[in-house]
């Protein structure tokens, strides 16, 4: 197991500044507080022949410095702290997707080339992360304390968190929200190779087919095709160049299409209806598995390379 926690990735990088930061400034600010405390005690002991003369009736601008100068300090490390949490949410160019799935007692990982494991992640050295992770029954956490990622996975909803690892070794993780009468064992670890260690790994571990090919059998079999592929009698939006555009919605509002969204257009159809378009899509809650999801998703997503004929925009 890999002890060297510090520098292990870019948002570790960033979350040990920050907190080293808001060390810094707690110990300044005590160090003010006591020193100054300690000063006036022994100025001002008893039997001390220092002349106290008469007390300042009001300090209000010293205690407005005060209270401006520690907000502004403090403000600033929030602004900070803020900027990455949003880089962490942040989805980073060209990046590697993984999906997740979490589940009573156990993390489901796939690769895009159809690779999948079981409690645990295998991912690049040098390579943006982007996790997508889901959990099929209730609420868990996916930690890794050397990479300072901690992020709640909901059921019935897409979580992403993005990272780069920088150094090769393997991780611990956790599950650190309490899930269940096993929640304790529910760990694994991530695996950072070098990139031809990872190329030998998704070699060694390829399947029969992609998440793309995977989802593409899953949308033919469940009959997507038929009215998304335009050769239905029922009109309905067409899914090339779907993914990470802005779809107009029948209340006015307008959303891009991004996982989330291909997910809950599944299993919550009625939920946000394409502009033009009537709301006759069947819900396939409960049923198509998580599993079968991340392969519909992936294969949507492929679709965004794929040019749409003008006038079949959704």
């Amino acid at each position: 197991m890999n002890t060297a926690y510090f520098g292990v990735t870019n948002t570790a990088i960033s979350t040990d500044l920050l907190l080293l930061g808001l060390l810094i400034v707690s110990i300044a600010v005590l160090a003010l507080v006591f020193g100054l405390m300690t000063f006036y005690l022994v100025r001002y002991r008893y039997n001390s022949p220092i002349n106290r003369g008469d007390l300042p009736e009001h300090s209000f601008r010293f205690e407005m410095s005060w209270m401006t100068a520690t907000l502004a300090v403090f403000f600033g490390l929030f602004i900070w702290g803020s900027i990455i949490y949003v880089r962490e949410s942040a989805q980073p160019r060209n990046a590697l997707k993984i999906y997740v799935v979490a589940k009573q007692w156990m993390w489901k990982a796939e690769h895009a080339g159809g690779q999948r494991e079981i409690d645990a992640v295998h991912v690049p050295v040098n390579k943006n992360i982007e996790l997508i992770m889901t959990s099929e029954d209730v609420i868990h956490d996916f930690f890794v304390p050397a990479f300072r990622l901690k992020r709640d996975v909901l059921p019935g909803q897409y979580e992403t968190i993005s990272f780069k690892a920088l150094k090769t070794g393997t991780y611990q993780l956790f599950c650190a929200q309490f899930c269940g009468t096993s929640h304790a064992a529910m760990i694994g670890r991530v695996f950072v190779l070098s990139a031809p260690d990872y190329a030998a790994w998704l070699a060694r571990n390829g399947t029969s087919g992609t998440l793309i090919a995977e989802g593409h059998g899953l949308f033919i079999r469940y009959g997507c095709d038929g009215c998304h592929g335009g050769r239905g009698t029922v009109h309905a939006p067409s899914l090339l160049g779907l993914y990470g555009s802005p779809v107009p919605l029948s209340d006015g509002t307008t959303v891009i299409a991004d996982e989330a969204y291909i997910r809950d257009s599944i299993l919550q159809p009625r939920k946000q209806i394409v502009a033009s378009y009537a709301p006759v899509m069947p819900s396939f809650s409960g049923v198509i598995s998580e599993s079968e999801l991340v392969e519909l998703v992936a294969y949507v997503e492929s679709l965004a390379s794929t040019s749409q004929p003008e006038g079949n925009k959704p």
